[in-house]
């Protein structure tokens, strides 16, 4: 048996998580969105190992699927954003693209970066192919055909965009997605200073009062919405207040960018929710 062989035998036969059927019916259940990317978050990092195993003994065994992509720098200055990785092409019946950045400065700081983007990547592939494994499981249970089955849209990807960049800096997010619930998809927002080798803040983009003036614009835009009703108040479980753990974006005129989760702070139906912040 090959190295890889071995390595799908010991995924495989390892004890599949008891949540993992539950996070597959909560991920047909508009509004669970936030529980669901805690869990899935701390459990894909828990596994993590497991997940390097299967995915880079996969591409060592079919190099024709994965690739490593060309050095395209999009940053000048300091620094460069690059693709790393880009993986395209069909894991039991599974369509995977993937499109890895890295940041370039061979400094402990981008090392740092590039470490957990590498972990989370693997991760969330790994996490996706089973997740779509266990729907594909619960799906012909229920009824379906494997011939229903075969004509869904059944993708695991890994994409990113840059948002912002200057000579120093650089805003882009990496966004994950599993095409079987909404649910599963999830994005993870990197805002760096690579000159002084650290991430930036809404603190450091707004000053000392950056709470209230997010706060403040964001419920002036909510309130200015054509429609103000789509978004939850705080007794539903809606928008109270931003914290050092809100996502955001940097855009092109330098304004951070506060993003909501689908189904966080509004109807499923208005997807992911942003607002721009001025001082």
């Amino acid at each position: 048996m090959n190295e890889f062989g071995k390595a799908k035998m010991e995924y495989e036969e390892a004890p599949v998580p008891a949540e993992l059927g539950d996070r597959v019916k909560s991920g047909m259940t508009e509004g669970k969105q936030k529980a669901t990317r805690g869990r899935a978050l701390r459990r894909s990092i828990g596994t993590v190992a497991a997940c390097f195993v299967v995915l880079f003994a996969g591409l060592n065994l079919f190099p024709t699927f994965a690739a490593a992509a060309a050095d395209v720098p999009v940053v000048g200055g300091l620094f460069r954003v690059m693709t790393v990785r880009s993986i395209h092409g069909t894991v039991n019946d599974v369509q995977i693209n993937v499109d890895q950045p890295a940041v370039s400065g061979g400094d402990d700081f981008t090392q740092r970066i590039n470490d957990e983007i590498q972990e989370r990547v693997a991760a969330k592939t790994a996490e996706g192919q089973q997740i779509v494994a266990e729907y594909k499981e619960a799906f012909l249970a229920t009824g379906g055909t494997e011939e229903e089955w075969s004509q869904r849209d059944n993708e695991v990807s890994v994409t990113y965009d840059i948002k912002a960049q200057t000579d120093t800096t650089v805003s882009f997010v990496v966004d994950t997605y599993v095409s079987v619930a909404s649910a599963y998809q999830e994005a993870y927002f990197y805002n760096l200073d690579v000159a002084n080798d650290k991430e930036l803040t809404l603190a450091d983009l707004l000053g000392d009062d950056w709470v209230n003036i997010c706060n403040t614009s964001i419920q002036k835009q909510m309130a200015a919405s054509e429609d103000p009703t789509v978004y939850f108040d705080a007794s539903m479980g809606g928008f109270t207040t931003v914290d050092e753990t809100t996502s955001f974006y940097i855009n092109a005129d330098g304004s951070p960018v506060v993003v909501f989760p689908r189904a966080t702070v509004a109807i499923g139906a208005m997807g992911v929710v942003e607002f721009p912040i001025e001082k």
